[in-house]
């Protein structure tokens, strides 16, 4: 004949004690016996959990500005390159319509 085992010990878990008194009182009258078991308060995040947030807005907010400062500098390059090609090519026509890049020098 098998001895009958032990349930499982699950680490962390304990089953709920109830005094003999209170449930030999609960057995006579037919009162109910409420068990009242604390919930562990959920952990905290870390300060690694915010520094990783900042680093990637950070990185993200940099990203952005070196875009917008590539930008601005290719434009200023293409007005350069546009006024200086206009100084000297002068008066432009193109099926017979004639535009004049630039102001002229003398009025």
């Amino acid at each position: 004949m098998r001895r009958p085992q032990p349930p499982p010990v699950i680490p962390g878990v304990l089953a709920p004690h109830i005094p003999a008194e209170t449930y030999r009182r609960a057995q006579e009258t037919g009162q109910p016996i409420i068990l009242v078991h604390p919930v562990p308060a959920p952990p905290r995040r870390t300060a690694r959990t915010y520094l990783i947030g900042v680093a990637v807005v950070t990185a993200a907010g940099v990203g952005g500005m070196g875009l917008i400062v590539a930008f601005l500098a290719l434009l200023d390059i293409a007005t350069h390159t546009a006024a200086a090609i206009g100084a000297v090519a002068g008066p432009l026509g193109i099926g017979g319509i004639t535009v004049k890049l630039t102001r002229p020098k003398a009025k």
